[in-house]
């Protein structure tokens, strides 16, 4: 059986440089937001179910000891997303608002194209989890207008 020529050889030939480059960068960039991302969503949705976040919270709903979630705070206010108040937890600042707002947007159009191509809503609900943080502003309209078609 003959490869399809999309898989054959010349498809893992090396990009140019600056392609290359330039790929890495994003994906380097993606990852470190990441878990920026997912610290400010985390906080929004534990305000908006129990009124606060506090660092005991944060730290059992992501599975990391209390050190961590300290540390990744600490980030957090120094880059103005995030109000720590003694005795009162955690508090978004606009823009810790905004991002929190933005990450759960791309991961419900990613969520609903993946249900769009069959994937059960458990699944799809795991799946966003990871794949909304890497996606293109490009491939993140075509995912949205792909669900809006098949009525996702």
């Amino acid at each position: 059986m003959q490869e399809p020529e999309a898989f054959g050889r010349s498809e893992t030939a090396l990009v140019d440089p600056e392609r290359h480059v330039e790929s890495f960068r994003q994906a380097r960039e993606a990852r470190r937001l990441e878990l920026v991302e997912d610290y400010v969503e985390l906080i929004d949705d534990l305000i908006g179910d129990g009124g606060e976040a506090r660092q005991v919270d944060i730290a059992a709903r992501l599975g990391v000891a209390q050190p961590t979630v300290a540390k990744m705070l600490k980030r957090l206010c120094d880059e103005g997303l995030v109000q720590q108040r003694p005795y009162r937890g955690v508090f978004l600042t606009e823009a810790g608002k905004r991002l929190a707002g933005e990450a759960r947007e791309r991961h419900r159009i990613v969520e609903r194209f993946l249900c769009a191509l069959g994937v059960s809503p458990e699944t799809a609900r795991r799946d966003a989890e990871g794949i909304e943080h890497h996606v293109s502003a490009e491939t993140l309209e075509a995912f949205r207008a792909f669900a809006e078609e098949r009525g996702g």
